[in-house]
């Protein structure tokens, strides 16, 4: 299973990817956002690093304006800290 997550400036395209994946029959797990309102990319970036690191998805696709902040916060949550 797929998990998808996006902030506001990503919603659109998000929504082109569903339809990808929904005609290839591809199972995926919406994590939001949930429409183009404003909100903040963090909260959705963590949801999809911890369903990938918790197993319940087998990969992540995340989209923000930039891609950038999103995928930031995806590696504060799945990389190993460098103090292990």
């Amino acid at each position: 299973m797929i998990a998808l997550g996006c902030d506001h400036g990503g919603y659109r395209l998000k929504q082109e990817i569903i339809k990808y994946l929904e005609d290839k029959k591809i199972a995926y797990k919406d994590y939001g956002c949930y429409s183009d309102e404003s909100c903040d990319y963090p909260v959705y970036g963590k949801k999809v690093a911890h369903a990938v690191a918790a197993g319940e998805c087998d990969k992540g696709i995340l989209i923000c304006g930039t891609g950038i902040g999103i995928s930031i916060t995806c590696l504060l949550y799945t990389s190993p800290s460098p103090r292990d």
